[in-house]
């Protein structure tokens, strides 16, 4: 059964993508039929950059404990960064 349910955001981020490295602008998460990855339904990010075409794309397909785990080490990582670090801009 698909949800449908797909979270949507600007983002200010790099990625890795076949064509190197490139600016990403947008994100969606969802949970979905994989293409990839072996299971019936997944977590699914993808991080992308529209202006560039669809090679500025970079897609994960994780299981529902591994996007758990994902979400918990990216929240537990900021929350030990030191508050000065966390506000620098990018020059």
């Amino acid at each position: 059964m698909c949800t449908y349910q797909t979270e949507r955001l600007i983002v200010e981020a790099s990625a890795k993508t076949p064509n190197g490295w490139m600016s990403m602008t947008r994100a969606s998460v969802y949970f979905d039929h994989p293409v990839h990855y072996p299971a019936g339904h997944a977590l699914m990010i993808d991080v992308m950059n529209p202006e560039k075409g669809p090679s500025a794309r970079v897609a994960l397909e994780l299981s529902p404990q591994s996007a758990r785990a994902l979400a918990l080490a990216i929240l537990h990582t900021l929350h030990t960064v030191p508050s000065g670090l966390i506000g620098e801009l990018v020059s």
